[in-house]
């Protein structure tokens, strides 16, 4: 609102006519709703509150970024609409904040926020040289949301760990590598040399020597996945159905589906494009989170799966009836190794994003901790290594 105006029409309120009043109220609201149309415009969020903390003004920006109600939060306590934040504690200290934050609900978001204590000049109690002293009345909150600054910088991050894991990579498996080999020998070796001792022996050794030998594979298998989930692989690409895809990977897993009698409910487009995909990655993709789904899920839930065309891109998304994911480990299910399952190695969803990343593709993960996961991807119809980005307006 036009404080110049505000303050003259203060300094002459005595001096109004009635049949003047009307006039400067309706010039009020004018300014009052122009200001009020101008914050709504803007994508960050604003809102202010009183001393105490309660709400005075929200924009639309605000109640988009954290899923409010514009007319239930007005005069409600910050610390109610926006819960997981120490407000009294921020606000108490009267000082100027800047902080990022974390938001699990509409959409998983990173948002900055500042606080800005407010001041209104009023007539000093006591005369001072200027006449006048500033009374605290409220605080300004402005909020920014900053999730693709945050994931571009955690996927730059992540770039770099890569290359440093691919260095060690190719050391690991020459290392380790060998030695396996060299004991798979060994272990053959004694047993041909078995078959010449009495059964009793035999039968004794021999479940050592499968045990020892099964623990090698284990090795094995652990080796060749860790370079798998992190080694650049040559793709071989080729004009391929989605959902004949997604079917032959259902087919392959159907025998663990049933055993933990866990319904698929498949809900394909009929008329989707070819893709140009690499027919093996993308099946191994689709495997991983399958299995991940039917793992997460007890008997007698359900996987339903679903194909769309969403512009240039092939939308297929896997939701579970599971536990889904606590927001405190949404942060960490691509970081190697993690994982929540006592048997899993925590590289299965690492290899399905490289493979995504490889063909130009994207991955979306909406989890709701106790209801279920659901798990997005998007690949391009045509090979999309990079894209043009529109002419700069700039001067």
């Amino acid at each position: 609102m036009n404080s110049g105006f505000l303050d003259k029409l203060i300094e002459r309120i005595g001096r109004v006519r009635s049949e003047d009043l009307e006039s400067y109220l309706l010039r009020l609201a004018d300014e009052k709703g122009f200001l009020e149309t101008i914050f709504n415009a803007i994508h960050e969020g604003v809102i202010v509150t009183d001393l105490q903390g309660r709400i005075s003004y929200i924009n639309r920006g605000a109640c988009e970024l954290f899923g409010l109600d514009r007319e239930g939060s007005m005069n409600s306590p910050i610390g109610e609409c926006l819960r997981g934040i120490a407000w009294g504690e921020l606000l108490g200290d009267g000082k100027v904040v800047s902080r990022d934050v974390e938001v699990f609900y509409p959409q998983h978001r990173f948002v900055n926020f500042y606080i800005e204590p407010m001041r209104l000049e009023k007539p000093a109690a006591r005369r001072s040289s200027e006449g006048f002293e500033c009374e605290p009345v409220g605080f300004a909150v402005i909020l920014r949301d900053i999730t693709e600054n945050r994931r571009s910088t955690e996927e730059t991050i992540h770039s770099e760990q890569l290359s440093a894991l691919t260095l060690l990579a190719a050391g690991v498996a020459h290392e380790i590598g060998n030695p396996l080999n060299s004991l798979n020998i060994h272990l053959q070796l004694l047993d041909r040399k078995l078959k010449r001792v009495d059964d009793p022996v035999r039968r004794e050794m021999k479940d050592v020597l499968d045990i020892a030998r099964g623990e090698i594979e284990r090795l094995d298998s652990i080796v060749r996945q860790f370079l798998g989930a992190i080694r650049p692989a040559q793709l071989e690409l080729g004009l391929e159905n989605i959902n004949t895809l997604i079917r032959e990977t259902v087919d392959f897993l159907r025998q663990e589906i049933a055993d933990r009698d866990i319904r698929v409910e498949k809900h394909l487009r009929a008329d989707l494009p070819l893709a140009e995909v690499d027919k093996t990655q993308i099946k191994q993709a689709f495997f991983n989170v399958i299995k991940n789904a039917v793992q997460a899920m007890r008997p007698g839930g359900v996987l339903h799966i679903a194909s769309t065309q969403e512009n240039q891109f092939i939308k297929i998304t896997f939701r579970d009836t599971g536990g889904g994911i606590s927001p405190t480990d949404m942060s960490k299910i691509f970081d190697p190794y993690f994982t929540t399952k006592k048997s899993g190695s925590g590289l299965g969803l690492l290899i399905v994003r490289r493979i995504v990343r490889e063909h130009g593709g994207e991955i979306d993960l909406v989890s709701h901790d106790g209801e279920g996961l659901e798990f997005t991807i998007r690949l391009p119809v045509r090979d999309q290594r990079a894209r043009l980005l529109p002419p700069s307006t700039s001067a």
